[in-house]
């Protein structure tokens, strides 16, 4: 992804793709059907995947319980616990997993009606105890358990199974309805080639493919209005706008293999949008091996884009997040009250200002900081930078600004409100500037530094990419960093930096 970005940079004047836009500098026009297809979308899913996986967990741990249960009503009060049934009853449990998951049960699709896959479910239940019981039987083994306690086990293990299918089943089907579980899609290239695929991604009844409409660059004849029923709702310029203003998960170009320079023209204005991009090969000519394929249901698709953090990346992310942010606020709290004060005595006005700043896909933000500056020449939309020995900083706003220890308040960004994460790219003022110029018109691509929550602290702030940016050479650099980080993100790595931060608090060289 960072050689896309300086492949864009490289290229001349007339590859570059139009600027995404500083909202409050210009605005993409819009179109009236994109408009109405983006008001009223929902902003929050839920991954099928983790859904998944947790189910997995609470049926795991269901089987196990109603395992232990019936030995300890019938069993223990009679022959006592067994640590055979304690070995036994998990690995059952884990095996009836298993064997749920090899007969596809724990898709979305089968979790919406779980009466027309009562037979699969019994029999992946009963092929675990027919497969126990001939284990059991070759080694010799069948005395040391009760046949009751086997009996109860089935029976019991089954009817909570299947309970518990159908209550996860309404929640399913509210969940859909609420368009949770949806994968919203659009489609970019209209015409002819758009056709087969809009008609083969619409007869999947049983996916999860949500299209919202078509985009297109062109406005002539080869680009009708709309295509195999669905609508085009603008351009591709106006497709990023849309992602902005609503939630977009997928987006599948249908243009084939060889329009190569239009492909990657709109790739250039597209990969800074935190969604999955997608290139139909339904009617190429070209055809690789099927392990180059995905598939969308039957579709095959080649991955040219994925988001840099998805599914259960998420989770562990926000979960980490959540635990050591409220440890670090509650560690830090007698620091941050000794800086509040300080910055009370130092100079008239509130400890705490409010600053507005770009978060995830470039959505605003209000980010807190300890006052660092006189209440008087506070510049909420940093349209000037800070220099050495600004007169506009007070004498403690210089120490915590050097040490960072303005930022603390972010903490209360990171556990409370959640638009920001401990470690990620640095969050960026609205009007930010590199020597007089707005930092999307020095880096190309700048905006897909915002396809990840920003955080406190960064790969690029721990490098030695932090405090003044007077020059178009560092803010490029910062961005480099940034997007290395969301191209190589890993957990181990967030511990990684947060170790490193307090070393490059210490040098502080280029904070003032």
């Amino acid at each position: 992804m960072c050689a896309f970005a300086a492949g864009a940079n490289q290229s001349g004047d007339k590859d570059r793709a139009p600027k995404q836009g500083s909202a409050l500098e210009q605005s993409a026009p819009f179109s009236l059907l994109a408009e109405v297809a983006s008001n009223g979308a929902p902003n929050k899913a839920y991954s099928p995947i983790v859904l998944s996986g947790l189910l997995r967990l609470i049926e795991f741990l269901l089987l196990a319980g109603v395992g232990f249960a019936v030995h300890e009503l019938h069993v223990a009060p009679i022959w006592g616990r067994d640590v055979a049934y304690v070995i036994v009853i998990p690995a059952m449990a884990l095996l009836a997993v298993f064997s749920l998951q090899a007969l596809g049960l724990y898709r979305v699709t089968a979790l919406r009606a779980p009466a027309m896959r009562g037979l699969k479910i019994l029999g992946g239940w009963t092929l675990v105890f027919v497969g126990a019981l001939a284990l059991l039987f070759f080694l010799k083994l069948d005395a040391q358990f009760s046949r009751v306690w086997l009996a109860g086990w089935y029976f019991l293990g089954l009817a909570a199974l299947m309970a518990e299918r159908f209550a996860l089943a309404a929640v399913v089907r509210w969940l859909t309805r609420q368009g949770k579980l949806d994968r919203r899609t659009a489609i970019v290239g209209g015409g002819p080639a758009a056709e087969p695929v809009l008609r083969a991604l619409a007869a999947q009844d049983d996916g999860d493919l949500r299209i919202l409409g078509v985009f297109d660059d062109r406005s002539d004849a080869r680009s009708p209005d709309v295509v195999a029923g669905f609508p085009k709702l603008g351009s591709v310029d106006e497709l990023v706008e849309f992602a902005r203003r609503t939630r977009l998960d997928l987006i599948i170009f249908t243009l084939p293999i060889s329009a190569e320079e239009r492909l990657l023209q709109m790739l250039r204005k597209l990969w800074v949008l935190p969604v999955d991009i997608r290139l139909a090969a339904h009617s190429n000519k070209l055809r690789f091996r099927p392990r180059s394929y995905s598939y969308i249901g039957d579709v095959p698709v080649i991955d040219i884009f994925d988001k840099p953090i998805a599914d259960w990346d998420v989770f562990v992310k926000a979960a980490f997040d959540k635990i050591v942010g409220a440890l670090c606020l509650v560690a830090l709290s007698p620091v941050m009250v000794a800086v509040a004060i300080a910055v009370r005595l130092d100079s008239r006005g509130p400890a705490l200002f409010k600053q507005s700043r770009y978060g995830f896909n470039n959505e605003k933000i209000d980010v807190y900081k300890f006052r660092s500056m006189y209440v008087d020449q506070l510049d909420a939309g940093a349209r000037r930078l800070v220099t050495r020995d600004d007169p506009r900083v007070t004498r403690v706003g210089r120490f915590i600004r050097r040490t960072s220890l303005d930022e603390l308040p972010q903490l209360f960004n990171v556990v409370f409100k959640g638009n920001l994460s401990l470690v990620g790219p640095r969050p960026h003022a609205m009007h930010a500037r590199a020597a007089d110029h707005l930092y999307d018109d020095v880096v190309d691509g700048y905006f897909a530094r915002h396809r990840v929550k920003p955080g406190i602290t960064g790969w690029a702030q721990v490098n030695g990419w932090r405090g003044e940016t007077d020059t178009p050479e560092k803010i490029q650099k910062r961005v480099e960093y940034d997007l290395d980080y969301i191209e190589n993100w890993s957990l181990l790595r967030d511990i990684y930096i947060l170790a490193l931060t307090p070393f490059a608090l210490v040098k502080g060289h280029n904070a003032y």
